[in-house]
């Protein structure tokens, strides 16, 4: 096992070692799971914990390895964020409407990490429906970040990025609908890519915003989320919104030189509102890459500003017509006793779903209502459009473009809270390439008042080799992937639970 205890291994250190039968993958898995039932009650990563399953499957893995037929991430423990329809398993999406709905089914990016063997440690906690910046609005509890119990790890993916964190599990599947696997990887320290919209299959991904939704890998390095997108992605004639086009192996020019590469750097990236160390740590970041021989173009993006106002009115608008299923006759909470048919969808919808879903409900329903969508709806997807052409064009004299992932490190608990626009604010940097459909990807690049912060990588359509490129690069010669919380409060309460 070398001088890392298992926690502490890469997904492709723990290939690597299984490969050399360094150990099996029940030893692994058990590893994995004694840590999550030591520590998930710290952190609150899980909704749901699968120790019998996981350790069958690993059992399998195992057997198959023995036999010589398996794939390389055959017997791999990971995560699914509890947004992924999982067969015979619950599925809650974080809320209390769904806390007892059991899928007939996977979803198709669960069923092939199953088909590759994988092993399935549980489900992450998130924020309700995916809404939220913070992990605050899940039912079931906030996710604490591992850096600092006191503060956030980011949301919606917040149970993912602090369970990587925590090195309770060593990937995880998370979604991204305006930044919610870039965000709280920024803020956890880890990495986490938003693949083109249409490169993985939304199939059996409970939908919050369906024009934006799209799922992704999130691990500790850049290599790791290349292994793991080489399997998520790919066609799916079950998803209509799925790419038809050739899946490149991600891991294969992953250590290219980046000499001659030209980075566009935005100017609305770096003004009023960016914490001072954030930026410093982004500049930072920029200048290693350059370095490396790659070179920094100042560019524009003119029509950035108008993403937040766009965002949050489609994807509310989206939301309250994706949610509307949610009515208690066919799944999902129903409430008791009601006295009528138009008493069970109120009381139903109202107990079930929590302020922050029934605020974006109310907002969505509003902004597609008779007399209001053309001065709302029709005029966000406007400015959606002049903010893809702002990238299209930059991408005519760059080949990615690079800026901070969040304006500020970790914020405490509550402390945004009831202000639900400097809440939405914090995804200020991530929300555009939503809109646009482009692939982004947030890597550490520093420490800010001893929490995390990240850069973030944009490409153009179906460039994800191409970030994780840049992004495996930068992670040779830096080592801010490498470090993991040492919070001395929350080491003493690891000490004292693992003894």
């Amino acid at each position: 096992m070398g001088s890392k205890d298992i926690h502490e291994k890469t997904i492709a250190e723990i290939i690597f070692a299984l490969n050399a039968r360094e150990f099996s993958s029940l030893e692994i898995t058990q590893h994995f799971l004694n840590r999550i039932k030591t520590l998930n009650s710290v952190y609150n990563c899980f909704i749901t914990i699968c120790e019998e399953s996981a350790l069958k499957q690993a059992k399998i893995a195992d057997q198959k390895r023995m036999t010589g037929e398996f794939s390389d991430f055959c017997g791999v423990p990971i995560a699914h964020k509890d947004i992924f329809c999982t067969k015979d398993l619950r599925t809650t999406c974080g809320s209390k409407m769904l806390d007892n709905f059991i899928p007939p089914y996977d979803a198709t990016v669960v069923e092939k990490f199953s088909f590759e063997g994988a092993v399935v440690l549980g489900k992450t906690n998130m924020d309700e429906f995916a809404m939220g910046s913070s992990n605050e609005t899940s039912y079931f509890g906030a996710v604490k970040n591992p850096w600092d119990i006191k503060t956030v790890p980011g949301g919606s993916s917040g149970g993912s990025a602090a369970a990587i964190a925590a090195q309770i599990t060593p990937g995880a599947t998370g979604t991204d609908t305006g930044g919610s696997i870039r965000q709280p990887a920024a803020l956890c320290g880890i990495s986490g890519l938003k693949p083109t919209y249409g490169r993985v299959s939304r199939w059996g991904m409970i939908a919050f915003a369906s024009s934006l939704d799209q799922a992704g890998p999130m691990a500790k390095t850049a290599e790791d989320c290349a292994l793991m997108l080489k399997i998520m992605a790919g066609y799916d004639a079950k998803d209509s919104t799925s790419a038809n086009i050739i899946t490149p192996d991600y891991t294969e020019k992953i250590s290219r030189s980046i000499n001659g590469l030209k980075i566009g750097v935005p100017k609305e990236y770096f003004q009023d509102g960016l914490n001072f160390e954030t930026e410093k740590s982004v500049l930072d970041a920029l200048s290693q890459l350059e370095k490396q021989g790659a070179i920094l173009v100042p560019i524009s993006l003119p029509h950035s500003h108008l993403a937040v106002p766009a965002y949050y009115v489609i994807a509310p608008a989206e939301a309250s017509s994706n949610l509307s299923r949610f009515d208690g006759v066919r799944y999902g909470h129903r409430c008791e006793n009601p006295k009528d048919l138009n008493d069970m969808y109120t009381r139903s919808r109202a107990e079930g779903f929590g302020d922050e879903v029934k605020r974006r409900i109310l907002v969505g329903t509003y902004c597609l209502s008779a007399g209001y969508y053309d001065a709302y709806y029709r005029k966000a997807q406007q400015a959606r459009r002049l903010i893809k052409q702002d990238f299209v064009s930059a991408f005519n004299e760059v080949d990615v473009i690079i800026g901070p992932t969040c304006p500020n490190p970790a914020f405490e608990f509550g402390a945004k809270k009831n202000d639900p626009v400097e809440m939405y604010l914090e995804d200020i940097f991530t929300i555009a390439t939503n809109l646009a459909g482009l692939p982004g990807m947030s890597i550490p690049c520093g420490l800010v008042d001893k929490k995390p912060v990240g850069i973030q990588i944009i490409g153009n359509y179906f460039r994800e080799a191409l970030i994780l490129n840049v992004a495996h690069q930068y992670q040779t010669i830096t080592d801010w992937h490498q470090n993991y919380p040492k919070d001395e409060k929350i080491e003493s309460i690891r000490k004292m639970r693992l003894e």
